[in-house]
């Protein structure tokens, strides 16, 4: 294999050390979290849904709306990037496109769910499954129609549904089918982490770390510990922005000027940085330069 991304997660993979990853809803994010110096980042399917729609994490995105605003995000960073795909969007032959999908677009690893199209969020309320036979059926599709070193991350949301033990089964299952990562999501306490990680031992495994949510945020330490490779902050950046936004918007409509609120603004300089106008702007100078140089005649004089 080349030193494709999906390669370089590999490598990743097989390094000692648990891995922070947090979740990119778009490429300037993407950028941000490489700048801020992580190994990898996670396009995150219920951040593109609020981010891109406005909407909940219930299962509303398309395979084409991620999988453009995954182009973006794997366009903007070195960085690979996992993609959150949730059910694949629909059965196992959907799965094969979706995979040969994100693939082109630079995807350095996939995960899929079990849970019932419309999917939720994994700490809401009201989740299903879909039975294991059928997960199995969706991990084996797409170990087979991969075409690059892409990891497959099988994420299993049946600890609320048929309890811890009913999960782990299942988590078993999807790894003899295919996949490289197991993500058991929303355990509620350490013991269920710990747990986890314990009887899945020697498996690259994936902690989701949700503020507010139904599972412990626990020190990346502490995770090592318990047997994790991967703790994953999937939404941590689209909270952080979203809560800069409203103090902004608050601050502009309450005085009528961003006057006082330097503070929350990115500054121009740095923005501009951030978003590559230096190689812009010395690119074009470039290549004008060259136009000049390569034009026989010399500067054009004009119409004739």
């Amino acid at each position: 294999m080349s030193d494709s991304a999906a390669t370089r997660l590999r490598a990743l993979l097989a390094e000692p050390g648990l891995l922070v990853v947090p979740g990119a809803y778009d490429a300037l994010a993407a950028r941000l979290i490489e700048e801020a110096g992580f190994a990898a980042v996670y396009a995150t399917g219920a951040g593109i849904a609020n981010a891109y729609l406005g909407w909940a994490d219930v299962g509303l995105t398309t395979l084409t709306e991620v999988r453009d605003a995954v182009r973006h995000i794997v366009g903007a960073t070195r960085l690979p990037v996992i993609v959150d795909a949730d059910t694949g969007y629909g059965n196992a032959i959907n799965v094969v496109r979706t995979v040969r999908e994100l693939e082109q677009v630079g995807a350095a690893a996939v995960q899929l769910e079990d849970q019932v199209f419309p999917k939720r969020c994994g700490h809401f309320a009201g989740k299903e499954v879909v039975p294991t036979g059928e997960m199995v059926g969706k991990l084996r599709a797409a170990a087979d129609a991969r075409q690059t070193d892409l990891v497959l991350v099988a994420r299993t949301d049946a600890l609320a549904v048929e309890g811890l033990a009913g999960a782990l089964a299942r988590a078993r299952a999807y790894r003899a089918a295919g996949a490289d990562v197991l993500f058991v999501e929303a355990p509620r306490s350490v013991d269920d982490l710990k747990t986890i990680g314990q009887e899945l031992r020697g498996i690259p495994l994936l902690a989701n770390m949700v503020e507010g949510g139904l599972t412990p945020v626990l020190p990346a330490s502490e995770l090592e510990t318990l047997g994790y490779k991967f703790a994953l902050y999937a939404n941590t950046a689209l909270r952080a922005a979203a809560r800069g936004i409203q103090r902004a918007l608050t601050h502009l409509a309450r005085t009528g000027s961003s006057l006082g609120a330097e503070e929350l603004l990115l500054p121009w300089t740095e923005r501009q940085r951030l978003v590559r106008l230096p190689e812009i702007e010395a690119l074009a100078a470039r290549y004008a330069d060259s136009a000049a140089g390569d034009d026989p005649h010399g500067p054009s004089q004009g119409g004739r």
